[in-house]
């Protein structure tokens, strides 16, 4: 087991939106602790919306200085196809594949998922998935 916690994009998007609410509380609190993973998926999710270059520069300075965990890219996309298929077998629609691949990622490496996104509490309730409150 990895020690840390994953933070979704839907989190990072009102941290750096400079949105104070108690999940951005919890950020500064995580940033702290030394506790955060970020995996590629996020870190591209995360900066692709950032319009403002200076912005943009300091958030991937201040992501990339946090912990990532080793992926082989080929086994992380059939680990993501299964669940994605195991979901819609249960008749379960994510909404974006992405989530399955970050969902699989923390499910295989047991780390929490902090997120704001009711498509990994649909996963979690089906899967190992453990979501960070």
């Amino acid at each position: 087991m990895t020690n840390g916690i994953v933070i979704d994009t839907s989190i990072w998007v009102n941290y750096f939106n400079s949105i104070q609410d108690k999940n951005s509380i919890l950020v500064n609190h995580l940033i702290d602790e030394d506790a955060i993973i970020v995996l590629p998926v996020i870190l591209q999710e995360t900066l692709q919306g950032i319009k403002d270059d200076r912005i943009f520069a300091l958030t991937k300075e201040l992501m990339l200085s946090y912990n990532f965990i080793k992926i082989n890219h080929i086994h992380a996309a059939l680990i993501a196809a299964g669940l994605y298929r195991f979901l819609r077998l249960k008749r379960i629609k994510i909404r974006r594949p992405n989530d399955c691949l970050i969902a699989s990622l923390c499910i295989e490496n047991k780390i929490p998922l902090f997120h704001t996104d009711k498509d990994f509490d649909q996963i979690a309730k089906h899967t190992s998935l453990k979501i960070y409150k």
